[in-house]
């Protein structure tokens, strides 16, 4: 899969990705601005942003006008904010690029911020982050970052603070974006059945106005977790939700592909051990998955189960076990070639089934430009995948899954984290 990289004036860079046998095509805007970037006074701010993104631009004042502008053409929108990005998108018909570019410009430029309109979002955020609070399966995750990174930007929600979403105002909104909507920390991405050549013109038609300034910076993470360490939250669930992982790295470190690997090994699917040894053979748990998450400065290996509360002791015990087998290299717990080949196979064609889809592919290429600055193809990532071997799991295994660096997240009906800072112990 080809693609061509552009540099506009004012510092906007843009991607596009032709896709020959596509009828679609999506528009994509990724800018390096998100949670990690917020204060205590606007934590959530840059999710409330993203969805005042459609609320009502100069050119077209309203919601309504806008969706029903994109419906109209039968194309989909939506938005995303994460903790070191946020982005935007319009997934149409080849033929309506240039409105969706217009609209996307527009809303960027001229978005309106109506007092009345925010008023009426907050309870829109309010019911979100209510969503989530009863979501566990969902939840367990911010509580394993918040245990990971404590009481800081990377530590805080996404969504924000119910109190701090309450007070936000327009200027709040403005100041957010006049510290980083600059042109040149945004990435314009257009994949789908378009041709390079003639799709640049038309990216610089409606963004080449943008102006760039001198953007806000993060705190960066600093790691000094000497101990394992628990964190619950209280709640009456049905199931026991747990995450328990170890620090990593950063996105941009070698041992990235290694690490994928071994995360699949360990969670990766229906075959993979934990599901077995969790779900199958023991009966433990509804869903048993494991990741490796990466950011600019840190990352972690993490499982995260939906357990019986009767024998959550018991699950989190076989998830320990698993970790120290594979990282003491037991003989009876080393991974074998065939295990390797199935977990490598695992990762591309998942990453292949993936990338048949436009939105898929311009948040794949646009992600790696705006957070590593360079772009590795979804074909050269397959390559870097293939290329790692045995004794390269085995030294991630050894240096990562350590017991100074373990952290237990629990959702459940506990008073406290005693028990289960016991296990942790063993």
């Amino acid at each position: 899969m080809q693609f061509q990289r552009k540099v506009l004036s004012n510092g906007l860079r843009v991607l596009t990705i032709p896709m020959p046998s596509f009828k679609s095509v999506t528009s994509m805007i990724l800018v390096g601005a998100g949670s990690r970037y917020e204060t205590k006074l606007n934590n959530g701010v840059s999710h409330f942003l993203e969805h005042m993104a459609f609320k009502g631009t100069k050119k077209r004042p309203s919601a309504l006008e806008i969706s029903s502008l994109i419906d109209g053409i039968g194309g989909e929108f939506n938005a995303f904010t994460g903790k070191e990005t946020t982005g935007y998108y319009i997934k149409s018909s080849v033929n309506h690029l240039k409105l969706s570019l217009d609209v996307m410009s527009d809303m960027l430029a001229n978005s309106l911020f109506i007092p009345s309109e925010i008023n009426k979002e907050r309870g829109v955020i309010i019911e979100e982050l209510n969503l989530y609070e009863d979501t566990p399966v969902r939840k367990i995750h911010d509580i394993y970052e918040n245990l990971l990174y404590g009481d800081s930007p990377m530590g805080w929600d996404i969504g924000g603070r119910k109190e701090i979403i309450k007070k936000l105002s327009r200027e709040d909104f403005t100041s957010y974006m006049d510290s980083l909507y600059s042109a040149d920390n945004m990435v314009v991405i257009i994949a789908g059945g378009i041709d390079s050549d003639k799709t640049v013109p038309i990216v610089s038609k409606f963004f080449a106005d943008m102006r760039s300034f001198d953007i806000k910076g993060y705190k960066k993470v600093v790691e000094k977790q000497s101990k394992p360490a628990v964190m619950v939250k209280r709640k009456k669930t049905e199931q026991v939700h747990v995450a328990i992982g170890v620090r990593t790295i950063p996105l941009n470190h070698k041992d990235k592909y290694a690490l994928s690997i071994l995360a699949s090994i360990l969670g990766g699917g229906m075959s993979s051990r934990l599901f077995h040894e969790v779900r199958e053979k023991r009966g433990f748990a509804y869903y048993v998955k494991t990741s490796s998450d990466h950011y600019q400065d840190c990352g972690t290996l993490v499982s995260t189960a939906g357990v019986d509360p009767k024998r959550v002791d018991e699950a989190i015990t076989v998830i320990l076990d698993q970790y120290h087998g594979i990282a003491s290299a037991r003989s009876a717990d080393q991974i074998t070639d065939k295990e390797l080949k199935k977990a490598k196979e695992f990762i591309k064609g998942h990453l292949v089934l993936e990338i048949e889809d436009s939105r898929a592919v311009a948040g794949f290429y646009g992600l790696a430009e705006i957070l590593e600055n360079k772009i590795e193809t979804p074909s050269e990532y397959m390559e870097k995948i293939n290329q790692v071997t045995l004794d390269e799991i085995a030294d991630a295994a050894r240096n990562y899954l350590v017991k100074q660096t373990l952290n237990l997240a629990v959702i459940g009906n506990f008073s406290d984290g005693q028990r289960f800072e016991k296990l942790l112990q063993l």
